[in-house]
């Protein structure tokens, strides 16, 4: 039986990929810190969860933020600790199977994460019982190029080197009329 994953256009080269299944967080937390890191740089996504564990730094609620408080820099956040240490081991075992495979873990991007909600248990008490909440999460990591100089650094820095062409190129044409000269 063939699994049907969500990252369809998965290269066995240069991605890597890791799956938690049923993993004791919130649903709603985990789904807001995948969008917040998705196509982030692994290193730099590690850093932010970690700062989120610590209380440093919060997450945007965009989407599941019914009656959440401001949080300095954002309109609705949260700090998810639970949901945010379970990722971030999610993460620290998809950079560890990009390394198995050969990949250089400092040019790791997350392509593709998400969260679905998992199957729920119950779990006892003494007069009730409840059901547990429990997430499937999918990280999907793939080696990008290291790029130097990107964005409006990159068009500047083009338009100078042409500029530049087309000074030697000048001077070469009147370095050569000043030799036929003679």
């Amino acid at each position: 039986m063939k699994n049907n994953y969500p990252a369809k256009n998965y290269d066995k080269e240069n991605m890597a990929r890791a799956f938690g299944r049923s993993l004791h967080i919130s649903f709603k937390q985990s789904v807001e810190i995948c969008d917040f890191i998705r196509n982030m740089n692994v290193g730099y996504a590690k850093d932010v969860l970690s700062r989120v564990i610590e209380h440093k730094q919060a997450i945007p609620f965009r989407k599941f933020n019914m009656n959440t408080g401001h949080k300095n820099g954002m309109m609705a956040g949260r700090y998810p600790k639970r949901a945010s240490m379970e990722i971030l081991n999610l993460i620290n075992s998809v950079e560890a199977n990009a390394q198995f495979k050969g990949l250089s873990t400092a040019n790791l991007v997350i392509t593709h994460i998400n969260a679905n909600k998992a199957s729920k248990a119950m779990h006892f008490g003494r007069k009730r019982s409840r059901l547990s909440k429990r997430t499937n999460v999918d990280i999907v990591v793939q080696e990008k190029a290291a790029d130097k100089k990107s964005g409006k650094k990159a068009v500047k820095a083009e338009k100078k080197d042409a500029e530049e062409q087309k000074k030697e190129k000048k001077d070469v044409k009147v370095k050569e009329e000043n030799k036929n000269k003679k």
